[in-house]
C-alpha cells in the first residue's frame, strides 16, 4: 500500500511539470516579437488608363500608327513622403531586347492624373531607345505577335539627381542636354533606394 502511494505521488509531480510549460521557458516566439521581426509591405501605386484597361489593347491614337501621343493614366495610392514621380514605358517584346519608349522624371508629387500627351510643368523626359527624348508609341514589327508595353510609374523621395536632360516644351537651343538626355539606366541608378512605391499598367499592341 506505502509503495503504492509512492509511485502515485511521483506522477502527479511529474503531469504538474508538464502542464505548466506555457510560460518563458519553451524558448517560442511570442506573438509580439514576430510582428516586430516581420518587414513592412512595400507600397504599391495603382496605376489606371481612361483609354485601355491592364492588359488590354492600346488604342491606335497612342502609336506610331496614329497621333503617336503617350496616354492619359490615373494614380491612385501615392505614399506620403513622396517628393517626385517618374513614368517608363517599355516593350517586353521587342526583337532585340526591351525597347524603352518613355521616360519621364521630376513629376511633382501632388499629380494624381496626366492627360493624353501631357507635357506636366517641371518635368524633365529622357532619350528613349530610339534616340528620340520623349514619348515613342508602340510601333512594333508587322505580322508579329501583339508586344506587351508596360508603363511603369515611381514614387520617389527625392527628385532624381541626374543631367538636365530636356525639358518638355523646351527650345533645343536653351537646353543643356537636348541630344542626350537621360537613358533608363541613368534613371534607374538615381532611384536606387529612393524609391517609396511603384504601379505597372501592361497594355498590348500588334500590327
Amino acid at each position: 500500500m506505502r509503495k503504492s502511494l509512492v509511485m502515485a505521488a511521483v506522477v502527479l509531480i511529474a503531469a504538474t511539470g508538464c502542464g505548466g510549460g506555457t510560460g518563458d521557458t519553451t524558448g517560442a516566439a511570442s506573438p509580439t516579437d514576430k510582428a516586430d521581426t516581420t518587414a513592412p509591405a512595400a507600397h504599391h501605386l495603382t496605376v489606371t488608363s481612361p483609354a485601355y484597361r491592364d492588359g488590354g489593347t492600346v488604342p491606335r491614337r497612342f502609336t506610331c500608327d496614329g497621333a503617336d501621343i503617350s496616354p492619359p493614366i490615373d494614380l491612385a495610392g501615392v505614399p506620403a513622403g513622396t517628393r517626385s514621380l517618374a513614368v517608363t514605358v517599355r516593350d517586353l517584346d521587342a526583337p532585340g531586347g526591351t525597347l524603352t519608349h518613355w521616360l519621364i522624371r521630376d513629376i511633382a508629387a501632388n499629380t494624381r492624373r496626366l492627360s493624353a500627351g501631357a507635357h506636366p510643368r517641371g518635368a524633365v523626359e529622357g532619350r528613349n531607345s530610339f534616340g528620340r527624348t520623349g514619348y515613342s508609341g508602340p510601333c512594333p514589327p508587322h505580322g508579329d505577335h501583339p508586344h506587351r508595353y508596360v508603363l511603369t510609374v515611381y514614387a520617389t523621395d527625392r527628385r532624381p539627381l541626374l543631367s538636365p536632360g530636356t525639358s518638355p516644351g523646351a527650345s533645343p537651343d536653351t537646353s543643356p542636354d537636348a541630344s542626350s538626355g537621360a537613358s533608363l539606366d541613368d534613371l534607374r541608378r538615381a532611384l536606387s533606394g529612393h524609391t517609396l512605391a511603384t504601379g505597372t499598367l501592361t497594355g498590348r499592341y500588334g500590327r
